[in-house]
């Protein structure tokens, strides 16, 4: 099957999944996961309607944004960038990207802030919630979540979003919906905390339903729509 053919089936798949969690299928993005497909392919799921693409290693990613500003400076394309982020890598991050998903600690987002170009809209931040207690897993933990919330929230370039997590895989779906739930439970302390947020960024291929039914925003999807990765050894 060709991108546009797949992106169509990902996007029945993600209407069907809101329909049946009483939900508008208009308020979930999809954020089409290209890491290791070049320029090509966003410009062929970009022509067929697709908007909003994650990156989740940098210099690819950078050097994939310059080559579809280049070949097709006509796309207004959205910037995910979806990957574990050192702080020496944060200003290509800061001047490149729309959303950044995966800020798990303070001295991130600061700098964060601190690169982002002025002339730019501040980036929208996702917080990274480690809701499964992976120790080889990324994310602030929830009982460290809302101080850093409240620090990033108070970042003059930074927008605060929403969170974000990848639970450890679970088989039923009645098992996948626990770790998104309890996400759904933080975002909404956090807004009685005085910080409300509008997304939940979780879900992949495998639990996207379970995730929608507890309230995600945005899912990720990659190989579904682009077809199976191979990376360079």
């Amino acid at each position: 099957m060709t991108i546009p053919a797949n992106l169509q089936a990902v996007q029945q798949a993600i209407a069907s999944a809101a329909q049946a969690a009483g939900r508008e299928p208009g308020s979930i993005l999809l954020l089409a996961v290209s890491k290791t497909f070049g320029a090509d392919a966003v410009i062929a799921a970009a022509d067929a309607g697709q908007r909003a693409f994650g990156e989740n290693y940098l210099q690819e990613a950078v050097d994939k944004i310059e080559a579809v500003l280049q070949l097709r400076p006509d796309l207004q394309l959205e910037w995910h960038f979806i990957g574990p982020l050192q702080s020496n890598k944060t200003r290509p991050v800061a001047e490149h990207f729309d959303w950044v998903h995966a800020v798990d600690r303070e001295k991130i987002a600061q700098r964060l802030s601190d690169q982002r170009p002025a002339h730019l809209p501040p980036l929208n931040i996702c917080l990274q919630v480690n809701v499964s207690g992976e120790a080889s897993k990324s994310g602030v933990t929830p009982a460290e979540l809302p101080a850093l919330a409240h620090a990033v929230n108070s970042m003059p370039h930074l927008k605060l979003r929403g969170l974000m997590a990848i639970p450890e895989p679970a088989q039923t779906e009645a098992e996948q919906r626990v770790p998104f739930a309890q996400l759904r439970l933080l975002q909404q302390q956090l807004a009685a905390e005085g910080i409300p947020t509008d997304t939940l960024s979780m879900g992949m291929s495998a639990d996207m339903g379970a995730a929608i039914a507890e309230g995600a925003n945005i899912v990720r999807i990659g190989t579904a729509i682009f077809g199976k990765r191979t990376y360079a050894s």
